[in-house]
């Protein structure tokens, strides 16, 4: 429904966890991270410590499926010493001053906050759900049976909860979807479940079935922005890919002792991901897929050699706990048990690669983009055509990563493309800022020159079999990236979640989605609000607009939260008119260069939502509500067709809110009347065939 009023608030919420999150989804999801110790212990200094300064497929069908991509421009060395400071550019101070550059064409009601159990899109336009947890992917795939779940069912049905989506068109009005499938709830999955220590193993076993991600072909409902799921046919891409599927290692790490186990003695192969949140592609048309709370399915850390306790504790492992708890994946595959296989953990928290054109080709563990809570990966060109990927370290504290391949993209050559991910250097980004440490005092307040802002370096990790971290080897590097950042004196971030570029402008935007533990005396101008509940963006401008240039230009954009409070920003634009925000996490880019932004665990009260901003011309920061999920579930993807007459959105974990159960479901979306709640992916259009958000 269409929003005279976008400022009407929902009251706070006051629940004791972190953000809007229920305690169901602190459970499933990340294995109730925040309950814990924060995993970055080093002493980095943030902002507040340091004077602060300005740094004075194959054929035709893969073609078609690439789109164009935003290459930059420029280039710059690749190893070596950090790079010295620099000044911002005057193309980097036009980008972070919003030139006029985008063509935005905006025009609808925002849709107010709300708690209804259904997906509330704008006046004018309509939504549908394409494909659900249990839909059948592959062809001899059975029909979904809530009461009589099997994995081997599970194996060839759409997977549990759905994050990242992106879209392969395949000319005409096909294509293909890839889909995250992140983390499984047995709480809502199962009638009358009480925990993995009593669940039956065929329980467990589904679980790790619903994993993975899936590959399924969709089709365009007549010439309208809908689509839907292709059933009928031989659907010959179609794949499901769970925690069992077989992959490989490469990159400097693979074969190394560190990935190393009794099962997979060269250290080269490993069984299936796990937690595979955000995500991106590559221009050679494959998937690129982030593992990222991988940490919570493992047990028994304190049953691990006492050197390998560090690198585990530092990635959120129980290194204390003698009993094993969780969804105990370790009752049925002995590797999750780290007194037993203690390297197991290390062979996740990967980047995966995956062909979608190709659903008998081996996924690809990509070692050289290192080990963290991968949100995903992002790839862009630098000006010399060397790939970039961005990555965020979705944790507490963390860090953002780029990597910028050695070897150029080949336009059309799939056989040396393919190796492009295995050799280059991985950075760290530190951020300084330009305001007195005294104008950034945790009130949100601007500082005089009216924005928080200033500059930054990319810091060089390793380089191929190179490492640039004193006392660490290329390998170590690799496999404990989070160590080698906090050697290398990375800006600890709230929560660093997607990273996109700009196809308009070029800038990198960052969302960052909250950080409730950072402290008044941990402030900085990057992440300038203590007890951070609703997350702010940040964007990224690289010198000489170049994605492999070592020094860039920063500010924040966009500073969540109610438009009442004053520590909230909006780019400046006039807040009596925006719709309130909290908790950005994934966020993509329309073909005008328009920023989207989904959002996970609102702490305003209202169900989570996609929003759109301008990032240029007059109505930058003029952020709007375009939709809200059902109640429990949280907004993932997005993802804009080309043509932008559709949006894709993941619906993830609706109706998971405490003392939610199939017996007593808090949602029946997306099929209505007593149904149980599934996960989907949603599309939405408008009624009258116009663009998205026009």
């Amino acid at each position: 429904m269409a929003n005279p009023s976008p400022r009407r608030m929902l009251p706070l919420l006051t629940s004791p966890h972190k953000g809007g999150r229920s305690a169901m989804t602190c459970e499933f999801r990340c294995g109730n991270a925040c309950a814990h110790e924060v995993a970055n212990a080093s002493g980095n200094a943030y902002f507040g410590d340091v004077v602060t300064s300005v740094l004075s497929r194959r054929g035709m069908l893969r073609a078609s499926a690439l789109g164009a991509l935003a290459a930059g421009a420029g280039a710059a060395g690749l190893a070596g010493a950090a790079p010295a400071a620099a000044e911002p550019t005057p193309e980097a101070e036009a980008f972070r001053h919003g030139g006029d550059r985008g063509r935005g064409g905006l025009r609808f009601a925002a849709v107010a906050p709300n708690r209804e159990d259904r997906l509330v899109v704008p006046e004018g336009y309509e939504s549908a759900a394409v494909v659900r947890w249990g839909d059948p992917v592959l062809p001899d795939a059975p029909a979904f049976d809530f009461e009589n779940q099997t994995a081997e069912a599970q194996t060839r049905q759409f997977g549990y909860n759905c994050d990242f989506v992106t879209f392969f068109p395949m000319g005409g009005s096909r294509g293909l979807l890839w889909v995250n499938h992140e983390y499984s709830d047995e709480a809502l999955m199962f009638r009358g479940y009480t925990g993995g220590n009593a669940a039956t193993e065929e329980q467990i076993k589904i679980a790790l079935a619903a994993h993975g991600g899936s590959v399924v072909e969709i089709e365009r409902v007549g010439g309208s922005g809908q689509w839907r799921l292709v059933t009928r046919g031989r659907r010959r891409y179609n794949r499901r890919i769970t925690a069992q599927t077989p992959m490989k290692f490469t990159g400097p790490a693979a074969g190394g002792d560190l990935l190393k186990t009794a099962a997979d003695p060269s250290g080269t192969t490993v069984l299936g991901m796990l937690n595979n949140c955000a995500g991106g592609t590559t221009p050679w048309g494959t998937v690129l897929s982030g593992e990222e709370n991988f940490n919570q399915y493992f047990v028994l850390g304190s049953g691990a050699p006492e050197e390998q306790k560090a690198g585990l504790k530092r990635y959120g492992i129980d290194i204390t706990a003698t009993t094993p708890g969780g969804r105990r994946f370790d009752r049925v595959e002995e590797r999750f048990d780290l007194s037993r296989h203690p390297h197991e953990a290390n062979r996740f928290g990967w980047i995966v690669e995956i062909d979608p054109f190709d659903p008998d080709s081996t996924p690809i563990k990509r070692t050289a983009l290192g080990r963290l809570a991968h949100e995903g990966a992002t790839t862009t060109l630098a000006k010399d055509g060397r790939v970039v990927a961005y990555m965020g370290d979705d944790s507490r504290f963390e860090y953002i990563y780029k990597f910028v391949s050695k070897k150029r993209y080949i336009p059309g050559f799939d056989r040396h493309n393919r190796t492009l991910l295995d050799e280059g250097t991985l950075y760290v980004a530190k951020f300084t800022g330009d305001s007195p440490a005294a104008e950034i005092d945790g009130t949100g307040r601007l500082p005089a020159d009216g924005r928080f802002d200033g500059s930054g370096q990319w810091i060089p990790l390793v380089t191929g079999n190179v490492s640039h971290v004193p006392g660490m080897t290329a390998a170590e590097v690799l496999v404990f990236t989070r160590l080698a950042a906090d050697k290398a004196g990375a800006t600890k971030m709230d929560r660093p979640e997607d990273i996109e570029r700009n196809p308009v402008t070029g800038g990198v935007y960052v969302a960052l989605t909250n950080n409730s533990n950072r402290t008044a005396a941990q402030v900085d101008e990057a992440n300038p609000r203590p007890s951070n509940r609703h997350g702010h963006v940040l964007e990224i401008v690289e010198r000489r607009d170049d994605a492999g240039a070592t020094a860039f230009a920063w500010w924040l954009p966009l500073v969540c939260g109610d438009p009442n409070d004053p520590a909230t920003y909006f780019a400046g634009f006039d807040k009596t008119k925006v719709s309130a925000i909290s908790c950005p996490d994934n966020v993509a880019f329309d073909r005008d260069g328009n920023l989207w932004i989904s959002t996970d665990g609102n702490a305003l009260g209202s169900n989570d939502g996609l929003f759109v901003m301008p990032v240029t011309g007059r109505e930058h920061g003029y952020l709007r509500q375009f939709l809200t999920v059902p109640i429990g579930a949280e907004t993932c993807g997005p993802m804009i067709t080309q043509d932008q007459r559709s949006v894709f959105v993941a619906v993830q974990h609706p109706g998971e809110v405490d003392g939610a159960s199939p017996e007593a479901p808090a949602s029946h979306w997306p099929d209505g009347g007593t149904s149980q709640p599934r996960p989907s992916v949603a599309v939405t259009w408008h009624t009258q065939g116009r663009k998205i958000g026009s």
